[in-house]
Formats: C-alpha cells, structure tokens, sequence
C-alpha cells in the first residue's frame, strides 16, 4: 500500500512539465469546458495568448492517475510560445467520466479525434484544411502513449513529442512472458481500483494476478491497445524522450518506437532523460525547451530552429558539493546508435553448471527495482553514483564473472549473453542482472536497479537461450569486473510457486554494447574557478582583522585530578533527530578498573565515546579528564589512547609504517611510543612488514588496537575491540586489558559480547535509548540471583520432578538440558506476617541453596551440582527491559 501510495504521485507527476519561468509573460487565457464525446463527458481546458492571427495547436495529454490540472504549467507556456493549447481529463480521470480503458482505440483515442475536430472549429487554430488543424501532441507515461496511438490512428497530427511511455504494453507488463506484479498492481490502484477499469480490463488483471502467468488473451489485449499495434501507421516527426531510471517502461521500448517510425521515413530523435517512474531527475525544463524547438520546426515550419541531436543521454559526472544534487552533462550522436552499437565480447568464469533453486512459494524473493518506494527517492539513480541496493540469497542465483577491466568502459545499450538452462519443472523463471562489481568484489552496483526476467519454455530437457539484459548508459571503471547473475526469484515480479531447481551455464561471452559515436560534451568551467580564489583572500583578510583569542577552557578540577574520567549532566541530540542520543549521563571511573560500556543498538554509546574523545560537541553537561575539561584538541587527551568506529590506515604503508607515521603525527619523543610492547599486543608477525591492503579485518582490528595503546596512554577507551579476532585472540586481548588496568591505568570497552564483557570487566555502565540505566561492580549488577541450575547424574522422572516443583520454597522447576532451572519462591520472615516491621527490615526472604539441597537429597534426587544461573546476559536483559 505504501508502494502503490508513492506510485501514485509519480504516475500522476510523470505528465507535469513545470513550465519553466518567463520575465516577462504574454497574458493566457484558458477558458475551461466540459465536452460531450462519444457518450462520456470529458472535462477540458482550452488555452491561447493574445495577438491576432492563427496559430498551431498543441494537445498535452497527462500522466496516469492524474488529471489535465497536472499539465497546465506547461500549457501556460507553449501558449505564450504561440501556440493554441488543448488540455483534458482521460476517461475516468479527473472531473471527466467513463471507465478507464488503458487508451483504448474505440474509446480514449476516438476521444481525442473528437477533440481534434473541436480545434479544427477555432478561430485561433492554424488549419491545413478544413476540418485538419496543425496539430501537435505532447505528454509523457499514459499522455505519451495517447501521442503515439492519435498519430498513428488520425492522420491529423502534424508532430509528436512523447516521454517515458510504451510501445508495447503487452511487452511492458509481461516482459518475456513474466507477470510484472508490482507495477500492475500499482497502475490498478493508481486508477482508484479494478471498479474504475472497463469489465474486461478489470477481469485480465484478476485472472493474472491470482494465476501469476500472463495468458494469450491478456497478451492480446494490451498490445491491440498498444502504438505498436499501428507502428507502420505513425508518419510524422517524433521526438521520444526515455528514462534511465525507469523499470516500468524501459529503454527498450523507446528503442522500438524509434525504429518503427524511423521505418516509416519520419524524423524521429531520441533522448535519454536521467529520471523515470523510478525516480530521478526528470529535467524538466531541458525537456520542456526541446519540445518546444521540436513544434517550432514541425508545426510552425522555422527551418532556423536547432531541435537538438539525434541522440542524447544524460550522464552523472559526480555530485554537487554545495547541495549534493548529482550533476549532468549530455552525451550527444548525430545518429541513433541503437542499443547494439560497437559490440565487445567479454569471457567470463563461473562456466561449469550451477544449481539455482526456486523456493516454495518463492520466497524470499530477491530484490531490484523498489516500484513506487524507489521513486520517493530516486534510488535508481544511485547506481549512477556507486551506490546498490539490490539483493540476491545464496542459493538462489548462478553468476559468472569478467576479470578486472583494464579501461574506463562506457555500456551504452543492451548487452547480451546465451545461457543454457534445465529445470526440473517444465518451464524456469529466472532473473537477469549485469553487475557493476568494485575491487575485491565487495560493493556491487546494479545500474538503475534494472532486471531482465526471462521464462524457458520446455526447459525440463534443457534450453540454450539468449538473454538480452537491461538497456543502461553506465559507466565501468578500471579494475571493476562484470557479473552475470541470474536468480530465480525477484520481488517486483511473479514467479512460480511450486519449488524448482534450475541448472544454469554460460555459453559463450558477455557481449557489451559500447555506442562508440557517442560523445560526452566537455563540462565547462563551474563559476567558484573565478570567484573562490577572491573570496578565499577576502576571508583571510577578514579573519586576521577580526581574530580573537580562543575562549578559555575552563579550570582544572584539582579534586578529579586522578580520577580518569568524571561524566556529569552529559547530553546530545544531533541535527534533524526527534529524540536525544544521549540525555543526562553522569557516571565516574576509577584507576584499576576495568569498565565495561553496555547498551542495545542505537543507546549512545559510541555517541558518548565520540563526546569522551572531543570529536563532537555536547548540547549539555561535562566531561572530565583527570580533572581537565574536555574540549576538541585538549592537551589532556594525549594521556587518552582509543580505538572507536574503526582506525584509518594507509592501505600501502605496511602495518609499522603506520604506526610509526601515526606517533609521528603526534610530535612526540620516539622512545616515549612504546612501539615494541604495542606490537606484542597486536600479534601480527611477519605481516607488520606487509602493505596493510592485504590485511584481514582481523589484521586490522588488532593493528587498530595497537594504535591505540602506542604510548601506553593512562585512560584506554576500545570500542567493539573483538571485531574480527578469532577466539585464542580475544582470549589474548582480554588478558592484555585486564594486566593493563592492573598496572594502574583504565580502560573503557563497549561490546556486544556480554560473555566477554563478564569475564574481563570489573565495573559496568548500561546505557539504554541515550540514559544511564545501572553503574556499578560486575558482580552487584549480576548479583546472587533467584535461579539455581541442579545437575543431575542421571534423569529423573516425571513423578519425582513434581515433588521437587512442591517443595514449599520452590516456585517453579523445569527440565533443561539435564539439569533442573529451579526458581525459588518468596517466604515471609518469621514473626513478619506480610508486613516489614520497619522500612530498613525486608518483609521476604529466599530459601538458601543450602536449605533446598538438603530437601532435594531427602527426595533422593540424583544431584551432580548446584550453583547460581544468572549471568550477565540475563541481568542486562533484565535492565533494557525494565527501562523499555
């Protein structure tokens, strides 16, 4: 719902071309009517500026789920650009009525004919002859495909300028023979329901949604309703604007359009737009100018307009620093290169069979394109600027990989690899990815979030098939690899339910589509390249006539001045946030100790630890180092060592010549380092000598470790120190910890281990949601407990343990493991009643353990051991959910 919620906006939003701002506006007036067409009424507005004469007339059509209030800016201005400007209500949309037919021939595109006959009746309106207005069409999603089919049905319109619709709807919504779930789910909604739809529209969608396989009589319907169907009709100059960010209407179906029509012996350009139903930027004003020119030549015959390039895509050269919007530049060919131009071949491992399994009801499903939720933010689009967020589970995809490209390699098309596919069912769905794959193949990157889906008919004797991946414009950088995954399941698509199992290889290679005569235009020089240097001495100046003295820090506490660290009142609540990330923590740690920093997620703790550190500035309260305040760069925190969120190492240097450099950083004595025992304490052999790239996370952690001990600093503050280490490892470091506070030093360790944590800590902070919930010894906050573990020697029986769960002083007894958990009950002190007699004398006390082993002897249970079961895992689940 939340998907189909933001769909709705983009839908609606694809046919709104903001009209880009004039000086110096021509009056419009539009005058609006309801019109009675083919037994519906369709609301429309009529739009025209002033000045005498006839002019050329321009229908916009709007996006689906919207209105003709959605285009009316961009009407506004082709009407001050001379143009007699036609807007409307599809059917069942807006104030217009019927029953939405998905541009159905004998309805919404007898509609707009009817329309054109209005304009051919108007004194403003240019006519060729009578009763054949020049006439233009606009409009993008649902008002783009009314372009196409109007053109190719009446031969009235003189031009054509439609943005990210389809060629064929069939192909859309049924890319090879897969259900594309998702998006038609949302354009049902987005329609307001299958009520809102003509009968048999609303009987296909339910017929393919529950079966999840598109029939011949769905297929039929939508591509009868689709321009494809009067592709050798469509005559007239077209200028087809795509987007890349688009996983409803791909690039695929622009390139069939072009090809088309460029058949018919028409003008057609094509223009590659950075946004699309998944979000982006949709240059509006770029595209709104270029439609323009595009009338001009075409219906206002200026032969002196430059309608632009055959050919252009929009490119991400990176992102603005002054407000981090990505910025474009335009690639531009004075042919149509297709979306197979300049073919290379590339070899790819991974060629020996690989099992892909189907799961039952297949789920989960893996993830590509985020219909409607991508859209909110664009999340296409980040693929472009090296961001992925896509998802494949193990066991659910073949892949094949390329080696490392040696060059910059632009993909501009749609590149295509042969599979051979089995299946133990007699068709197989799969899914087919190109991946962007950084080095070492950790960060991979789905350009535009795109996915081919592909069903194999007959495959259960097994299939060489071709798969034509998605058309992208992406660029590869040198040292990334190419990765070929196909997976059987993908959320935004049906696939089977019954559990498969697919055997999948490569035959033959990659083959890249690289559209060698497209060009990127030179980015010229950004305006700061004039001004910052000036402004650079500007500021110079104004800083040294106006420079004053840092605020004084204020004064040592000689009471803490050997206390390691006093936290009082300390509280932060970073920028945009609701709630504080740390909110009037106060605790203190002594020399000798050992403490440990204990929290869920999201409590504050590396938040404090960063405070500790003076790397971010506290909202309230204060912090104190051996009585001196903590301030950014205060000379206190050379006696502070800490490791938090991870060290930054010089991934050439080898691991000593890291630390070397970083003590050096530090302008202190060499010999006051330490640098020996520092590398004990990390353990790393013959690695120290190795660049720290070929180091494990392991390698690093402990590296990291030793950084922060160089100079065996008084307070030692590790955050998440065992990160990586293997066991024997952080066996070792809990050993180093506990001999350095023992030396009179401190350490501060926040973990997630709470076993760890136990053995190594002599004093405990929990924090939760930013407060301080306890403080104080390990042994206090675990405490003597209310539950005792019994081993048994041998089992007992049913009979028996119910005696055991009657004893007066036990309150529950349960089998675990062979053992017996036995929760002891609350009796009231003798002589107390219910009541304490004072408020110092407790009104209850527990049976000993002592006292229960004597009664479980007596009942000749089989005892091996008795001892105390809380641990420290059970007292901080304890507190977080007390504190809840």
């Amino acid at each position: 719902m939340l998907a189909a919620g933001a769909a709705v906006v983009v839908l609606a939003g694809a046919g709104t071309w903001t009209a880009v701002a004039d000086d110096d506006p021509s009056p419009v007036r539009a005058t609006d009517q309801v019109m009675a067409v083919n037994g519906v009424r369709i609301d429309t507005s009529y739009f025209v500026s002033g000045g005498s004469g006839r002019r050329p007339a321009v229908l916009l059509g709007h996006g689906f789920g919207g209105s003709k209030d959605d285009v009316r800016p961009q009407a506004e201005a082709l009407a001050r650009d001379g143009y007699a400007v036609l807007t409307w209500s599809a059917r069942g949309f807006g104030r217009s009525t019927g029953k939405v037919g998905l541009n159905d021939p004998d309805a919404e595109v007898a509609d707009v004919s009817k329309l054109i006959d209005w304009l051919a009746r108007q004194p403003q309106v240019q006519l060729d002859k009578k009763g054949d207005p020049r006439v233009g069409m606009a409009g993008a999603s649902y008002g783009g495909a009314i372009a196409l089919l109007t053109a190719g049905h009446d031969a009235r319109v003189d031009a054509i300028a439609p943005a990210i619709t389809y060629w064929n709807l069939s192909d859309a919504l049924f890319p090879n023979g897969v259900f594309k779930k998702l998006w038609a789910g949302i354009f049902v909604n987005t329609g307001g329901g299958c009520d809102k739809f003509e009968p048999k529209i609303c009987a296909m969608y339910d017929r393919v949604a529950e079966s999840g396989t598109p029939d011949a009589a769905a297929e039929q319907m939508l591509t009868e309703r689709s321009p494809s169907a009067v592709g050798d009709r469509i005559k007239v100059p077209t200028l087809l604007f795509q987007g890349q960010t688009d996983s409803l209407f791909t690039l695929d179906q622009a390139d069939a359009a072009a090809k088309a029509i460029k058949a018919n012996g028409a003008p057609v350009d094509v223009d590659w737009i950075a946004g699309g139903h998944d979000g982006g930027d949709m240059e509006t004003s770029r595209v709104q100018a270029r439609v323009e020119s595009w009338f001009d030549r075409y219906l206002k015959k200026d032969t002196g307009v430059d309608t632009g390039p055959a050919f252009r895509v929009t490119r991400t050269g990176g992102v603005d620093s002054t407000d981090g919007a990505a910025q474009l530049r335009g690639a531009t060919s004075d042919t149509y290169p297709g979306l197979n131009s300049g073919d290379r071949a590339f070899a790819l491992t991974g060629r020996e069979e690989q099992r892909v399994t189907n799961p039952a009801g297949a789920n989960p499903p893996g993830v590509s394109a985020l219909p409607g939720l991508g859209s909110a933010g664009g999340l296409a689009q980040l693929s472009s600027l090296g961001v992925g967020v896509s998802l494949d589970f193990p066991g659910q995809y073949a892949q094949f990989e390329s080696a490392p490209v040696t060059d910059d390699l632009r993909i501009t098309g749609a590149p295509t690899a042969t599979v051979h596919v089995k299946s133990t069912s007699d068709d197989a769905v799969l899914f087919a990815k190109l991946y962007d794959v950084g080095p070492g193949g950790t960060r991979q990157v789905l350009p535009s979030q795109l996915v081919t889906p592909l069903r194999v008919e007959g495959a259960k004797s097994g299939k060489d098939v071709t798969v034509t991946l998605p058309a992208i414009d992406h660029k590869i950088e040198n040292g990334h690899r190419l990765r070929l995954v196909l997976a059987s399941t993908d959320l935004g698509y049906a696939s089977p339910a019954a559990p498969a199992t697919y055997t999948v290889s490569l035959k033959g290679d990659l083959t890249v589509p690289t559209a060698p005569g497209v060009e990127t235009a030179a980015a010229p020089l950004p305006s700061w390249v004039w001004w910052l240097p000036l402004a650079g001495a500007i500021v110079a100046l104004a800083l040294l006539l106006t420079a004053r003295r840092r605020t004084a820090m204020p004064a040592p506490d000689p009471e803490l001045a050997e206390v390691p660290l006093q936290i009082t009142d300390l509280s932060k609540k970073y920028p945009g946030s609701d709630r504080y990330s740390v909110r009037d923590l106060t605790f203190r740690v002594e020399k000798g100790q050992v403490l440990g920093l204990l929290g869920p997620n999201g409590a504050g703790k590396t938040t404090s630890l960063r405070m500790l550190m003076g790397l971010i500035k506290p909202d309230g309260g204060e912090i104190r180092v051996f009585g001196h305040a903590i301030r950014p760069g205060a000379p206190v925190l050379s006696r502070v060592g800490a490791f938090v969120e991870g060290a930054g190492f010089l991934p050439h240097l080898s691991g000593r010549e890291n630390l070397e450099l970083y003590w050096a950083a530090t302008g202190r004595p060499p010999e006051d380092a330490h640098l020996d025992e520092a590398l004990e304490i990390a353990g790393l052999g013959d690695a120290l000598a190795r660049a720290v790239r070929t180091y494990s996370q392991g390698m690093r952690q402990r590296l990291a470790i030793a950084q922060a001990m160089l100079g065996l600093p008084d307070l030692l503050i590790l955050d998440e120190p065992t990160n990586g280490l293997d066991p024997p490892q952080i066996r070792e470091m809990r050993e180093v910890m506990i001999r350095y506070a023992a030396a009179g030093r401190t350490v501060i360790v926040s973990s997630h281990l709470l076993a760890e944590v136990e053995q190594t800590c002599t004093h405990l902070v929990v924090m939760d949601r930013g407060r301080l919930v306890q403080a104080g010894p390990v042994s206090e906050i675990i405490g003597a407990g209310d539950t005792l573990l019994v081993g048994l020697a041998a089992d007992i029986t049913d009979p028996l343990l119910e005696k055991v769960a009657a004893l007066p002083q036990v309150e529950t007894a349960t089998r675990t493991d062979g053992a017996l958990l036995i929760r002891l009950a609350v009796t009231p002190l003798r002589g107390a009643g219910n009541c304490a007699t004072s408020p110092n004398e407790p009104a209850a006390e527990r049976t000993t353990a002592a006292a229960l082993l004597v009664d479980l002897v007596r009942l000749e249970v089989p005892v091996a051991s008795l001892g105390p079961h809380r641990r420290l895992e059970d007292a901080f689940l304890t507190l977080i959910g007390g504190s809840a």
